[in-house]
């Protein structure tokens, strides 16, 4: 059977987003913290990413470019290697490297795919999927760097959860530029 993991940055008051829908703030260049989504990229093992329509475009707007493959060379071959899976009703087709488009259900495709060997699933960004699939118990772990940054406004993770949905941290990680790496994972 495969997990699913959320993989999100956060602000200290909860935003994924800014008001804007801007994730830049999120993304510093900081040796130590870079090494660490090195690492966990290359760590991912071949497994699949699931992207709400919205974080597609943003993902695939940077992470073929060469700037990112200079950049972030370790991060970018893995995030273009990979298989991913974008949800949307609207597009027509989704022409990044190794990309399913799936018009159906989140629910209940992400409910098959985790009936079936293979690797783990994570998903970016996608606060509308987050939520969707949170509240359907379907996630395994939730993996928040906290990043030391107020927005004020902004989109959170779980917009639209209608019930408490009980965690338990089960692992952390400060870095030196202030962002921390809570794991929580639901606490049944």
């Amino acid at each position: 059977m495969r997990r699913l993991t959320v993989f999100n940055s956060v602000s200290a008051d909860g935003y994924f987003t800014d008001a804007n829908g801007d994730m830049s703030w999120a993304h510093k260049n900081d040796p130590e913290f870079n090494d660490f989504t090195a690492n966990n990229a290359k760590g991912s093992g071949g497994g699949t990413l699931l992207f709400g329509r919205v974080t597609y475009d943003m993902m695939k707007a940077f992470w073929p470019t060469p700037e990112a493959a200079k950049t972030f060379p370790d991060v970018a071959q893995a995030m273009n290697a990979l298989s991913k899976v974008v949800f949307s009703k609207t597009m027509k087709k989704a022409d990044w490297q190794n990309t399913k488009l799936v018009k159906d259900d989140p629910i209940a495709v992400v409910k098959a795919m985790k009936q079936e060997s293979g690797p783990d699933i994570v998903v970016m960004g996608s606060g509308t999927i987050v939520a969707l699939l949170a509240e359907a118990g379907l996630v395994d772990e939730y993996q928040l760097v906290v990043n030391p940054l107020v927005l004020g406004d902004g989109r959170t993770l779980f917009e639209g959860v209608k019930k408490p949905l009980p965690l338990k941290l089960v692992n952390e990680r400060r870095f030196k530029n202030g962002n921390v790496l809570l794991c929580y994972q639901p606490a049944k």
